[in-house]
């Protein structure tokens, strides 16, 4: 919020779209203009025009935007009948507005002027453009009208603006950081993942290093689920339509899953999630309150579909590997099981060096508790149960009021990486709608059937994201216990090459993942090369270290080490990898 004159970030964003508005329209009168938010990270514009918008046309734009700003223009609030306000909009040539206004439902809708420019918004707005001065366009993309892709093709120009000058600079730095940063250039440079048209949008394609990475953080997953009392869970890639009916995914869903297969003349889906799978060997046979609590874990691949305009590398795509679980208990050990997947969350996540986390508590709206399934005393053990577990921990949380989904209500987890962002990671979501549409019982004490309780979990949330965010994080250098190759042998000239050699398999032997750099140029050469692709040890090789059996060692962004017997490294790394530790110190 701007202390001087406490505006809120959010009606800064949404009155510099409107300004963005104002100038494209005076500099291209032709445009036809269509929506513009605030946005998480500023905001945005979407315009309808023949004429690509250049990057010499933004900085035209973005001067613009400035000058209306030192005009100090007031904005008007105008509350218009809908009639009028449609008359208004089609005077100004404005097609998209008019079928915006046409659509409220509303007698009266709210108009925002500022000189000759007005816009069709609920507002609010700040009360001039002279508090709009700190502002930056950033680029320009495709997007959809309405997201529809049968819709018209508009030009998406995205900005960013702050109270002050200082706030806007450190946010571009930022920027410019994250750019550094993205995984998909990473990636390339790393050898680490792909994609490609030939295969299609969306869908992944692990390379050797990406994949080891993949698997050391697969079987990290795996023997802590085990340590925690989790069992690992296998289930199919398809099921037939009447699953999806009963889970009512095909109701609600539809529009984010493939088209059905045809088999044995009957429909069958890709699965979008692994929930209904587990609810089937939960059924596979009478249950009993001694059997409860269950705590089921799988990393089961989904396939969803995501309009080709919102995918990003590994951060939005069609096809991913959720870490999924499901803890099916009874009434009475829910709040004990809410703290333990709570605690187990938060360690996991420590594991990879992510200890700063925002948590958010979602929950239903109180003024509108008829849309949500379950009965409400369900409800208010269930967010009692998740409060419990929150506080007794001490964690600091945000309430979420009207963010549950239908079914139940959540905790997420969201990580903080090295420069900042947060990253939606862990959610922890009560669910009353599967149970009961599936009919789950367990035979209680009593002897009666009863319903139990269903918690789904995601931890890393898609392995693929959780991938790239690990990218970013860590720049492409990762801690020595996930790096695809923690160590790399240079020897200095073909002499060498045996013991060079004998000591790679010695390290493998004993589990390090190590390779020889057998090229022929010079080994400063190498050197570089290594340090290119953020290997965290390097051990050089000559004479001198032949006859001591030993290496000169050098470790990722710390330098020259000096001479180290070859046990003594050995010995060491294996307990920097055993301890999972974060950082390298020899």
């Amino acid at each position: 919020m701007n202390e001087k004159t406490h505006i809120p970030i959010e009606v800064l964003r949404h009155s510099a779209a409107h300004l963005l508005a104002q100038a494209v329209l005076e500099l291209y009168p032709e445009t036809k203009t269509g929506i513009g938010p605030a946005v998480e990270t500023g905001f945005y514009y979407d315009f309808l025009r023949d004429t690509p918008f250049t990057p010499e046309d933004l900085e035209a734009i973005e001067a613009r935007m400035k000058e209306i700003a030192r005009r100090a223009i007031p904005v008007e609030r105008l509350v218009l009948a809908k009639d009028e306000a449609v008359r208004m909009f089609e005077e100004r040539r404005q097609p998209l507005k008019v079928e915006l206004i046409r659509e409220k439902g509303d007698a009266q809708v709210t108009v925002y002027r500022q000189g000759d420019f007005a816009d069709f918004c609920l507002g609010p707005h700040v009360p001039s453009t002279g508090l709009l001065q700190n502002v930056k366009l950033l680029s320009v993309s495709g997007a959809y009208w309405k997201g529809d892709e049968k819709g018209p093709q508009m030009q998406r120009i995205y900005g960013a603006v702050f109270p002050t000058a200082r706030e806007l600079e450190d946010h571009l730095r930022l920027l410019e950081e994250a750019k550094k940063r993205d995984h998909r250039r990473l990636g390339a440079e790393l050898d680490l993942f792909s994609t490609n048209e030939v295969l299609g949008a969306g869908l992944i394609l692990w390379h050797p290093k990406g994949a080891r990475i993949r698997a050391v953080i697969e079987q990290h997953w795996r023997e802590r689920h085990w340590a925690g009392g989790y069992d690992i869970l296998y289930t199919p890639h398809i099921g037939r339509a009447t699953l999806w009916e009963t889970s009512g995914h095909l109701g609600f869903y539809k529009d984010s899953m493939y088209s059905p297969m045809d088999i044995d003349e009957q429909p069958y889906y890709i699965k979008p999630m692994n929930c209904p799978f587990h609810i089937q060997i939960y059924k596979s046979r009478m249950r009993s309150y001694r059997d409860l609590p269950l705590r089921w874990a799988e990393l089961g691949t989904v396939y969803r579909y995501e309009r080709s305009g919102t995918l990003h590398g590994l951060l939005r795509v069609r096809g991913f590997t959720q870490d999924d679980a499901h803890i099916i208990c009874t009434p009475e050990q829910i709040e004990d099981e809410i703290l333990r997947v709570l605690d187990f969350s938060v360690s996991i996540l420590a594991d990879f060096g992510f200890t700063d986390n925002k948590i958010e508590l979602s929950v239903r709206d109180p003024k509108n508790l008829g849309k949500y399934a379950g009965s409400d005393a369900m409800w208010r053990q269930a967010e009692a149960s998740l409060v419990k577990a929150l506080e007794s921990r001490g964690y600091p949380y945000e309430r979420m009021e009207g963010e549950a989904v239908f079914y139940g209500p959540k905790i997420d987890i969201k990580i903080k990486d090295a420069i900042g962002r947060l990253w939606q990671c862990t959610t922890i979501q009560f669910d009353f709608n599967m149970s009961e549409r599936f009919g789950m019982t367990y035979i209680g004490e009593d002897g009666q059937e009863h319903r139990p309780y269903m918690v789904h979990r995601a931890l890393l949330g898609s392995l693929e994201r959780f991938f790239g965010v690990l990218v970013e994080h860590y720049y492409g250098s990762f801690p020595l216990w996930l790096a695809p190759v923690q160590a790399v042998i240079l020897p200095i000239a073909e002499r060498h090459e045996a013991y060079a050699k004998a000591l790679d398999e010695r390290l493998r032997a004993a589990g390090l993942r190590s390779a020889v750099d057998l090229g022929r140029e010079k080994v400063g050469k190498k050197i570089r090369e290594a340090e290119t692709q953020k290997v965290p040890l390097i051990l050089v090789v000559g004479d001198k270290e032949v006859e001591h059996g030993s290496a000169a060692l050098r470790v990722h962004g710390q330098g020259d080490k000096g001479e180290i017997d070859a046990a003594r490294f050995l010995d060491r790394a294996l307990e920097l990898v055993r301890q999972k530790s974060l950082t390298v110190n020899f």
